[in-house]
């Protein structure tokens, strides 16, 4: 039987690395696979979702007719095509991982190697989650990533926070095969009452499944707060 839980729901999803450009040659980004944005959006796409996957530079595929793929390079890029879909988007899966900072100046043509040291002034980028955050209905559900290298908790308890999530997905660079490239993952979930599941290596379709059934959960939740609303607007206005 198809599970229908997120059935035509619209969602907005971001995917892999992001890179800022030095020059016309040379650019600053990470080591993001987008494995993990991409197994959950195939993830959404079993379920009858429409998704729209915001992805930047990876070489991973995805064929769905309930699939739109927006081509990004940069952060900025991605917050602009992000821009155009938000406000239609039930819920929001913030997987990529963005660059913090870009070079504050683009060199026209491409730097040669002249002196003995270099330097490059950087400035912060834009973070697409916070901003999202602040305009964010009450209907919709935004989801977070955090990889961290200390302080894991701490850290991922005030990105949600501040980015006003509904849920994290923390991830650690100190967990064996469970970061950049690999097809593998170890996460702990905390959601925004600060309640805390961690679950063992797994692969990331496997993950991503872990990853649905917890925004399922945020979905009833959320319902069945509405219903209760209603309900009592409704016996407040027959008093």
């Amino acid at each position: 039987m198809r599970n229908t839980a997120f059935e035509n729901k619209k969602i907005l999803i971001t995917a892999g690395p992001t890179r800022e450009a030095i020059d016309p040659v040379r650019y600053i980004s990470n080591h993001s696979s987008g494995k993990m944005g991409y197994a959950i959006a195939e993830a959404f796409l079993r379920r009858g979702a429409k998704v729209v996957l915001v992805s930047g530079p990876v070489s991973l595929k995805l064929n769905h007719p309930d699939l739109e793929i927006v081509k990004v390079n940069s952060a900025m890029e991605m917050y602009l095509a992000c821009c155009h879909y938000f406000e239609e988007a039930d819920i929001a899966v913030f997987a990529a991982a963005v660059a913090d900072y870009r070079p504050a100046r683009i060199a026209v043509e491409k730097i040669k190697k002249e002196k003995d040291s270099f330097t490059i002034s950087l400035v912060k980028n834009v973070d697409i989650a916070f901003e999202f955050g602040q305009i964010k209905e009450s209907h919709q559900i935004s989801i977070g990533f955090a990889l961290e290298t200390h302080d894991e908790l701490l850290h991922a308890k005030r990105k949600l926070d501040k980015k006003h999530l509904d849920m994290v997905v923390l991830n650690s660079m100190n967990d064996d095969q469970a970061c950049f490239g690999y097809d593998s993952n170890k996460i702990q979930i905390i959601k925004q009452d600060f309640t805390r599941k961690s679950f063992p290596l797994k692969h990331k379709s496997a993950v991503a499944e872990d990853i649905l059934k917890e925004i399922n959960e945020i979905v009833h939740e959320n319902e069945y707060a509405q219903e209760r609303l209603e309900h009592q607007l409704y016996e407040y206005s027959n008093f």
